[in-house]
């Protein structure tokens, strides 16, 4: 088992999965015996690794050019000898209040032009040459000094990075960036952009600004670039960090944390860079609008979506909170025993890893009151540290689990580019349009089932998949309508919806029918009109066998080529018209849904792709959730059981990790907020 953890691991010397978080003792430096108690009570926990250093800073160089780090040195001489590991963060995310007195270009100008003052966080200009300048002296003195230390695990770029910047000097590159892409001629981005309309032709590239609140936000194409370009910006100046540590400690790997379904930054494009991707989960927990199974089910969402930026590897957790989270409108405390449940969701999804936010609560700051493992009251008895050491324990029982995947043979496409571009089109109202929400929803029916789902781009290698779901692909990126072309074409199953393959890249729509670009002999159908509903509009597409799905916010009018129709709408103009179709599609098949309906109500039609695909579908009861992670030799069945009831499930027989006995066949009983990891030994060929 050693020898399968070393080979699979992400970093088999921490002995298992990554337990800690994020550890400040900057903040207590004048508290030697507050320091020497973090030790004893991380043992306790079971915590074997630390993140140090996220915004320490002002700490490593108080005054500019004067630099100390001993403190560092000796916290991390302390942890290491005592078994705990460290993630080191650059400090990137919060530049000192001298940077910005000495040169105030370093900070972000806002949509409106004005520039913000010092404060807060994430303040910094993506394009100031000064800031690139000052991180880079501070990212390559962390380097020299402890890249060859012994307890480090991981190098952590920046923290939860996103953010636009106004600024001139954005402005200039954002101009650089427009030249380049359109090939130095401003007639093709006049062409791109469609800019007649209006009379918005530019003569030169320097006639364009970035989209000002008071200024240019009525060209779609432009619109989209700018998310385009600041992503690109943002890359650039991480890949300035990046590339020191891969010249200097090429044998550290190199990680960021990502939030969930960022609006500003295309975690696709920054996954690129890095070695594994990491993210910060905060979901809502015990809400009024919604049960914990729901909200559980949407961070398992994220969950799916972080873990197919690099589905190659496990990724990690590297926020949670072991409480209470800081900021939302109502801060409920995690009910006793959930707190085990979504550690141990993030483990069933593919984390190598639950690190928190934060070990010990800070005394003041903006986030003095948020959760952490202890508490302003500092003692190893309380119901959270209590908690966490559970996990600690429960993790270690596991750990054989560690650097197993999740297998996913079912794909979601989501695109960053896609979301921009149907927000920004003068389409409908971006009340009804919910692309995100809709993505998730159409997800969670699936993980409803039991059936594991990656969410990956357009552009994704899809071979490895044999059913595929395409939401409201309104633009198709160059070589999209070729990439599900192939996957039908060799066998795959494909549905697509409304809002498909309306516009290009550049946000142009097609000529000569949507779905554009080829995908109408893809699918067989063309769609000739949308039909946006109020909410108190009605309509249903009725099927052969009496079944009715109801209609909400679009219908698309269909005029039907070569597929084959499977149901119709039942009202208005369009009576009897087509609704669902199906298409034979070299060794595949295309199905289209023209309208919006919920999810819930298409799983037989899901259900019938799983079946033709040959993927099984779990019977499970309400409010349980399944995942299951494979290695080489054995299979893991996650079961969590997110409800106050007790569940009988339908298991596989096996033995479970967490109590270590044996489950025969179809008899695992979960009590409530219960959970079981059953190992199976995967049968030989």
């Amino acid at each position: 088992m050693v020898d399968e953890m070393e080979k699979d691991c992400l970093f088999p010397q921490a002995g298992g999965f990554l337990h800690g978080g994020d550890y400040n003792p900057d903040q207590w430096l004048d508290r030697p015996d507050i320091l020497k108690e973090d030790i004893r009570l991380m043992k306790l926990a079971g915590v074997n690794c630390v993140t140090l250093g996220v915004f320490s800073w002002v700490m490593y160089e108080p005054v500019e050019g004067e630099f100390s780090f001993r403190w560092l040195e000796e916290i991390m001489d302390r942890l290491y000898a005592e078994g705990i590991y460290v993630i080191l963060s650059t400090p990137s995310a919060a530049h000192p209040a001298w940077l910005d007195a000495a040169y105030p270009t370093v900070r972000m100008v806002r949509a409106d032009g004005e520039r913000n003052r010092h404060g807060g966080r994430g303040n910094s200009c993506w394009s100031s040459p000064i800031y690139r300048e000052k991180v880079g002296i501070i990212d390559r003195k962390l380097a020299s000094r402890f890249g060859s230390h012994p307890g480090l695990l991981l190098w952590h770029i920046s923290n939860e990075v996103g953010g636009e910047c106004f600024c001139p000097l954005c402005g200039k590159r954002f101009r650089e960036y427009l030249s380049r892409r359109f090939d130095h001629d401003i007639k093709k981005l006049n062409q791109a952009w469609w800019t007649p309309f209006w009379g918005h032709c530019y003569s030169d590239f320097t006639q364009v600004e970035p989209p000002f609140s008071n200024g240019e936000t009525s060209i779609p194409g432009l619109l989209v670039e700018w998310k385009r370009f600041t992503t690109w910006n943002i890359m650039d100046f991480l890949k300035t960090e990046i590339r020191i540590f891969k010249e200097l400690t090429p044998q550290i790997p190199v990680t960021m944390n990502f939030m969930s379904f960022s609006q500003k930054l295309d975690y696709r494009q920054a996954a690129k860079e890095l070695s594994m991707v990491s993210w910060d989960s905060y979901p809502a927990f015990h809400n009024d609008w919604e049960t914990l199974y729901d909200t559980m089910g949407k961070n398992a969402f994220y969950h799916a979506l972080i873990r197919s930026l690099k589905p190659e590897k496990p990724y990690l957790l590297m926020e949670c909170t072991p409480s209470v989270v800081h900021g939302m409108p109502y801060n409920k405390q995690k009910r006793p025993g959930v707190h085990r449940l979504a550690c141990l969701q993030a483990i069933a999804c593919g984390s190598d890893s639950v690190l928190y936010f934060q070990w010990r609560k800070n005394r003041g700051g903006c986030e003095q009151h948020h959760g952490a493992v202890v508490d302003h009251l500092g003692t190893d008895d309380t119901r959270t540290f209590r908690e966490v050491s559970e996990v600690g324990s429960m993790l270690h029982r596991i750990s054989a689990a560690t650097g197993s995947m999740t297998g996913a043979e079912v794909a979601l496409l989501l695109d960053w580019d896609n979301r921009w571009a149907l927000n920004e089109g003068q389409l409908a109202s971006r009340q009804t349009k919910n692309y995100e929400k809709t993505c998730m929803t159409i997800w969670k029916e699936f993980f409803r089932h039991g059936v594991e789902m990656n969410v990956v781009s357009t552009e994704a290698d899809l071979s490895g998949y044999r059913v595929v779901v395409a939401p409201m692909m309104y633009m198709l990126r160059p070589g999209t309508a070729a990439n599900l072309k192939e996957f039908v074409e060799n066998g795959g199953l494909l549905l697509a919806t409304y809002l498909t393959g309306y516009v290009d890249e550049h946000q142009l729509c097609y000529m000569g029918g949507f779905p554009g670009d080829g995908l109408s002999e893809l699918f067989g159908v063309i769609s000739e009109e949308l039909d946006t509903l109020y909410p108190s509009d009605h309509n249903r597409i009725r099927f052969a066998d009496g079944t009715e799905w109801a209609v909400s916010d679009y219908a698309e009018v269909l005029r039907v080529g070569s597929a084959e129709v499977l149901g119709v709408y039942a009202e208005d103009y369009y009576q009897d018209g087509a609704a669902v179709t199906c298409k034979l599609y070299g060794k595949g098949k295309a199905w289209y849904v023209a309208a919006r309906v919920a999810p819930a109500q298409m799983w037989t039609l899901f259900e019938k792709m799983l079946e033709e695909a040959g993927l099984p579908v779990k019977s499970l009861p309400e409010g349980v959730e399944y995942h299951q992670r494979r290695g080489e030799k054995e299979t893991y069945d996650f079961y969590l059981n997110w409800t106050t009831q007790t569940r009988d499930v339908p298991a596989a027989e096996g033995e479970d990790l967490l109590t270590g006995r044996r489950v025969p066949e179809n008899t695992l009983r979960l009590e409530p907020y219960g959970a079981a990891v059953i190992r199976r030994a995967v049968p030989e060929e």
